[in-house]
């Protein structure tokens, strides 16, 4: 059933980026909790160990989870919060660049490393793919509505 300010053609590019955005932000809360619960257990991706392998691998979910707040306003109203969502897919693509830029100057020996930033630039890459492409579902049907009611 609609939300009652949902028009019928608004609401399947509506539920796509729930979805989208959704399924991307449980994927970083869970990573983010496991980071922060369990850090010895993700510590040797990383190549640390120790006390301080388990604070750098902690801060990196802390991270996650700032990284995320940007989420919960475009799962409710992707079509109000469309800068919001803009920002998320910049926010996506850096994170991106940022992970093929470290994977690609990884001098030989490091295959923890390799191997953890090669899963999160395949993550980050399908979730740069599936929300870039139901932003621009939404934006092209926003723009029909706003058409369709002359604004």
């Amino acid at each position: 059933m609609a939300r009652p300010n949902e028009s019928q053609s608004l609401r399947i590019p509506l539920w796509l980026a729930r979805i989208a955005v959704g399924l991307v932000f449980l994927f970083n809360v869970d990573c983010a909790l496991a980071f922060i619960i369990r850090p010895a257990n993700y510590s040797p991706g990383f190549e640390v160990s120790g006390v301080p392998g388990e604070v750098l691998v902690r801060g990196i979910g802390i991270l996650f989870l700032m990284w995320n707040a940007t989420y919960p306003p475009v799962l409710v109203k992707p079509d109000r919060y469309q800068v919001l969502f803009g920002v998320i897919l910049v926010q996506q693509a850096i994170g991106l660049m940022g992970e093929s830029w470290m994977w690609l100057a990884l001098p030989e020996g490091h295959e923890a490393l390799r191997t953890t930033a090669q899963r999160f630039i395949i993550f980050d890459g399908f979730g740069l793919l599936a929300m870039g492409f139901a932003f621009w579902i939404l934006r092209r049907a926003t723009r029909q509505r706003a058409e369709q009611l002359g604004l």
